[in-house]
């Protein structure tokens, strides 16, 4: 192939694993967006075991319509996938919770204090060094949350307890899905995640469910299938461009919170949220910049 085709079709598939990053985002969203209106008569519990199970579907179709068993196969780390579904399954209700608190751009900005927490856990769990590039981001994000979380009257001070918890507890699955990468396929941790989700949500819902209503059930499939199709896009994003560019698409997330908090719930980010947030995105811009020099943000299979 001539290398004029050749630079062509890269650059065609840069632009798809674009797309897919702003459409991955754009559903993570969607899915919060569903959780936040569903969290005014169901239980956080009830949220996740519908997501979580309509989720399992696509991975079910694939094993048994199409005979992928491998995404069965543990490898070496069963342990620690279990681990890792049930610590996900409570992180996935600490952020429906945040969301139910707080409006949807105030959580969307704290939840991105994640990256913050990652250097942190990595040079404890992992042995990784931390530069000074990095510490300085980190210190850099932490100032935007002191601005964000001022003592004021307008602070929603449980909703941001709950949404920073999250967002460390984000930051500890990178770590510790950053140690499975080394071991075990994406597909394989991300099947028993949903499947382990499943049950673990599932015991207490004979004391938590409420029957939804006839308008309710597009809602909770709702949650399911746009969860389900913004981790493939996230997937499709990262084989096509490269992790640096599909990371900057993150950031899109506060433009449709802010949009969708507007147009359903009249919400609008308070000045001190806008400013602290800058520097929080600032801040996951200097560590991306620097990490990508590096060449070490992490490429799924």
């Amino acid at each position: 192939m001539p290398a004029e085709s050749t630079a062509q079709t890269h650059k065609e598939r840069v632009v798809l694993g674009m797309a897919a990053a702003a459409g991955a985002y754009f559903m993570f969203t969607v899915m919060y967006v569903f959780a936040k209106l569903l969290s005014v008569n169901h239980s956080v519990i009830e949220i996740a075991f519908y997501r979580n199970l309509i989720a399992c579907m696509p991975f079910l179709i694939l094993i048994f319509g199409f005979g992928h068993r491998d995404i069965l196969v543990i490898r070496s780390k069963p342990t620690v996938v279990g681990l890792r579904a049930l610590f996900g399954s409570i992180s996935l209700m600490t952020t429906f919770t945040a969301f139910s608190l707080m409006p949807m751009a105030d959580t969307t900005v704290l939840l991105f204090t994640a990256s913050l927490f990652i250097p942190i856990l990595g040079v404890f769990f992992l042995g990784e060094r931390v530069g000074p590039y990095r510490w300085a981001a980190v210190i850099i994000g932490f100032t935007g949350v002191i601005i964000m979380v001022q003592p004021t009257g307008d602070v929603y001070t449980l909703g941001i307890a709950v949404a920073m918890i999250a967002a460390c507890m984000h930051a500890a699955l990178q770590v510790v899905l950053r140690y499975l990468g080394r071991f075990e396929r994406p597909l394989t941790v991300t099947f028993y995640f949903v499947v382990i989700g499943t049950l673990v949500t599932a015991l207490p819902l004979p004391f938590v469910a409420v029957r939804p209503t006839v308008a309710e059930i597009p809602l909770f499939f709702g949650v399911g299938l746009s969860g389900a199709a913004a981790q493939w896009l996230l997937s499709t994003a990262f084989h096509h461009a490269p992790a640096a560019i599909v990371t900057v698409f993150n950031y899109s997330g506060i433009v449709w919170a802010t949009l969708f908090g507007w147009m359903i719930w009249n919400e609008w980010p308070l000045p001190a949220v806008l400013a602290g947030g800058v520097v929080v995105i600032a801040s996951n811009l200097l560590m991306i910049w620097r990490e990508s020099r590096l060449g070490r943000l992490p490429v799924p299979e």
